[in-house]
């Protein structure tokens, strides 16, 4: 079966009549594309439509999204998303409960970075979208690249380097809740670096935010923690540099237009932008705003 199927090929694949599928045209609610005046199905849109379940396309049409941003946390989105007017609220709860949250329709936009325990981390972000059951209408944006490491405190008194240091050293280590992009950081460098979890001195309870592994830092609660350039400068502590990664906006194509994002991305594509990412240090936005993928 050829991959992109027309509406006789579509209905019959999805075992409709040609009239209830040029409904759910009418209303947008399955995935196609008008091309030289005949609509298209692409399948494998399709497949992930009929695999979302009864996760209704339509049903989160009827319902606006809220205006926020869910997902990862970020010192620079999180100054952007106040200084662009955007009206969008942050709700930082970890990449991959953003990704639920935007296909349950409960926040318009999910800031992620996915990082796995093998693989390509430079395409983690957009793969993952692309395989999401319910995301079919999705689009990923980059904010920026950030600069991720080990925070420890000034002058670095363990003599830490990496996670086999951390291991024979009994550092109290700080860790994220599930599904954050840092914990899935962790996971992937225990995992590169032969060695187990349990291997670490992991401190409780979880940290949700770099802010949050900074202050335990500074505070003497943990010895170190992962986290990004910019929340150890602003914090006063050392970093000890780990990999760059992508740090990527995920909404519906919908809202793509909606006045909030727009008011953000026009902001991020701004001087005063690219000089906060700058000031705060671990940031490189020079492909902010491109649009990464579209499901």
């Amino acid at each position: 079966m050829p991959e992109l199927l027309t509406t006789d090929e579509a209905a019959e694949y999805l075992r409709l009549s040609e009239r209830k599928l040029y409904e759910l045209v009418a209303n947008r609610e399955v995935p196609c594309s008008k091309v030289t005046g005949r609509w298209l199905f692409p399948r494998t849109a399709l497949d992930r439509w009929v695999s979302a379940g009864l996760i209704s396309p339509a049903a989160l049409a009827q319902v606006a999204a809220l205006p926020i941003v869910g997902g990862s946390h970020d010192p620079l989105l999180e100054w952007a998303l106040r200084e662009s007017n955007s009206g969008l609220a942050s709700l930082p709860e970890g990449s991959e409960e953003g990704l639920r949250r935007l296909t349950r329709g409960e926040v318009m936009i999910a800031a992620i970075h996915l990082h796995r325990l093998d693989g390509d981390d430079e395409r983690a972000n957009v793969e993952a979208v692309a395989d999401a059951p319910g995301l079919h209408d999705a689009v990923v944006l980059g904010f920026a690249r950030r600069e991720q490491g080990i925070l420890v405190g000034p002058g670095n008194p363990l003599g830490l380097s990496d996670m086999a240091s951390i291991a024979r050293s009994g550092a109290r280590m700080g860790q994220r809740p599930p599904g954050a992009g840092a914990q899935l950081l962790l996971l992937a460098l225990v995992t590169r670096a032969g060695i187990a979890l349990d291997d670490l001195k992991l401190a409780k309870p979880v940290l949700p935010t770099g802010p949050d592994i900074a202050q335990a830092v500074r505070s003497g609660r943990i010895d170190c923690g992962i986290a990004t350039r910019s929340v150890a400068k602003s914090a006063g502590l050392d970093f000890l540099p780990l990999t760059w990664e992508r740090f990527d906006l995920v909404m519906r194509q919908r809202d793509y237009f909606m006045k909030g994002p727009q008011a953000l991305f026009d902001f991020m594509r701004g001087s005063s932008f690219r000089d906060r990412a700058g000031e705060l240090g671990g940031y490189d936005v020079s492909e902010a705003g491109a649009v990464r993928l579209v499901n």
